[in-house]
């Protein structure tokens, strides 16, 4: 049992996990600063007036409304307007997809891991899940279908009968009072108790409704709303995993980067030293690594440290979320190992001078024979006893769960004749999103796992194997070890064989088969045997349909294929 939902701490995903079910349950969520980092109608204002969707001097009275909105010289209602008249004459349709590229391009990378679990976890006990929001629609459904929130509160374009902006908004408007009205009336048509409910929001405007629900969760709150919500004791949650660093953050990433130099000189110079080109590699990857999370303020919790150096050389396998984990796994593994990389990398200033300092190999994706020729060579390499670093979902995968793995870090490993390590990473998300150059300050949590032994696998049991490594993944990040690692060994059984734990359970019923063999029937010896044998066969034959299959569900590193060849 992981610490979080031992403690269940309110406005944690322990605590909506052991919440009561049903749809009577409401969970409310804002947009901006709660769902996500920063303010979608800032974002949406610089990406109109970048494309020339916007004059000058559209772009000087939006900036001049925010602010007197921000000095409470405008309302709300004035504000909402004077956007909406920007975009008058357009269609809704053209509107939508000005939405959807936003999403995508910016606003995604901005949604909060920890948010994202939590709305999940409401989702997953059947709660009413509504995001609620002062935004407009195209702000708000983008988030809203990405995330699975069913139910959206929004303000809504004022449309003419062609589906054009009227340059107006539909009354009432969202925001404060007229909010709340709108959520106890969303509520009270669907059957919600709201004395129940959750509500989670940053903004002033919406402490009256936090008085309204059970389970206020002021997030990221500032000014009056943290205030209050320190008066009356609601429990705060406070992120920083997006937005970016700040100023400050990132002059130390930057120092952490800037610091390749002066490592990568002492590594020429002890490799000089000691003329050992190999022991100059190791200095650089020794260090640089661990140098760049520290400035960055990134700390990790490793358990199964000790299985990192149990078995060299060895495959080390990784899930991939992002350009960080790769370095994060590099850090852990110090020293001797290499990657696989694109041909396209090995022209790149950083990546391929870094990868061909570190014996990186280079494959040509679309020519298998020189494809070949490459997999060979890093079969070479591990026969000199570099171990190699590899993530087998093929590329970075925004998700908190697993991808599909592919064969070839595997066919390698039985290639090489070297183990497997599997290296699963819980939350590297939350330090950075899919595509983040720059990391945020957090801790992640490691599980390295003993060196899993490939010496009897077969290619006709390869992929029962690789789905039983893959099913490890899944059930640590479904169920985190805090003190110690959970058996490896249930994972490792190939399809046909029964799973340690049923066997046991068939150990316990062994004495009624012996109570049946002392029946004073059976006189004769010879009658005996074959009875025995025929039992034995029973019983086989009912052990039969339980013997399912396994269950399918920086440092130049690779991105596995089928082939062993990385990807982008």
């Amino acid at each position: 049992m992981s610490s979080a939902r031992a403690l269940r701490l309110p406005g944690s995903v322990a605590e909506v996990k052991a919440s009561p079910p049903g749809p009577k349950i409401g969970a409310f969520f804002d947009l901006d600063g709660t769902l996500v980092a920063g303010f979608t109608g800032v974002i949406l204002t610089q990406e109109q007036f970048r494309r020339r969707e916007m004059g000058i001097g559209d772009l000087v009275g939006m900036i001049q409304a925010g602010l007197n909105h921000q000095l409470g010289r405008l309302e709300f209602e004035d504000l909402i307007t004077s956007a909406s008249k920007v975009m008058r004459g357009r269609s809704i349709t053209d509107m939508d997809e000005v939405g959807e590229r936003l999403f995508r391009t910016k606003i995604e990378s901005r949604i909060y891991p920890e948010m994202r679990e939590l709305v999940r976890a409401h989702l997953d006990r059947g709660h009413t899940v509504c995001l609620s929001s002062s935004a407009l629609t195209i702000q708000v459904e983008p988030v809203a279908r990405f995330l699975g929130i069913p139910n959206t509160l929004t303000n809504r374009f004022e449309l003419d009968d062609d589906g054009v902006l009227t340059g107006g908004i539909v009354r009432p408007i969202l925001w404060g009072p007229g909010k709340a009205n709108a959520v106890q009336k969303f509520a009270a048509e669907r059957g919600i108790d709201l004395k129940d409910s959750y509500f989670y929001a940053d903004g002033n405007e919406d402490v009256a409704l936090m008085y309204l629900v059970g389970n206020p969760r002021p997030t990221n709150p500032e000014g009056k709303m943290a205030a209050v919500a320190r008066q009356r004791g609601w429990p705060i949650l406070k992120f920083t995993s997006r937005g970016g660093p700040g100023l400050t953050g990132t002059i130390k990433a930057l120092a952490g980067v800037g610091a390749a130099v002066p490592i990568a000189a002492g590594a020429v110079g002890w490799g000089l030293l000691t003329r050992s080109r190999r022991r100059g590699v190791n200095f650089f990857t020794g260090n640089w690594g661990q140098l760049l999370l520290a400035a960055s303020g990134v700390q990790l919790n490793v358990l199964g440290r000790e299985n990192l150096t149990a078995q060299r050389p060895a495959v080390f396998i990784f899930n991939h979320r992002n350009n960080f984990d790769p370095v994060i796994t590099s850090a852990l593994v110090k020293d001797n190992y290499t990657g696989v990389g694109k041909k396209e990398l090995e022209s790149d200033p950083i990546a391929g001078t870094l990868g061909k300092l570190m014996d990186a190999v280079f494959i040509d994706r679309d020519d298998t024979e020189s494809a070949v020729a490459a997999l060979k060579q890093v079969e070479d390499l591990t026969r000199k006893g570099l171990s190699i670093v590899i993530a087998p979902e093929g590329t970075r995968l925004d998700t908190t769960t697993v991808g599909p793995f592919k064969k070839g870090p595997f066919r390698l490993a039985m290639a090489a004749g070297i183990p497997i390590v599997p290296v699963v990473i819980r939350n590297a998300e939350a330090i950075g999103s899919r595509d983040s150059t720059l990391m945020n300050p957090g801790t992640v949590d490691v599980a390295v796992f003993p060196p899993i032994s490939v010496q009897d696998w077969t290619v006709d049991d390869l992929g029962d194997r690789i789905a039983g490594i893959r099913q490890l993944y899944l059930d640590t990040l479904a169920d985190w070890p805090v003190e110690e690692l959970p058996s490896v060994q249930p994972y490792l059984l190939p399809a046909g064989e029964k799973p340690k734990k049923a066997a046991k359970k068939a150990a316990r019923k062994a004495p009624a088969k012996k109570a049946a063999k002392k029946a004073p029937v059976k006189k004769v010896a010879a009658e005996k045997a074959p009875a025995e044998k025929v039992a034995a066969k029973k019983t086989a034959a009912k052990k039969a349909p339980k013997k399912a299959p396994v269950k399918k569900t920086g440092p130049v590193v690779a991105e596995a294929d089928d082939t062993g060849q990385g990807q982008p």
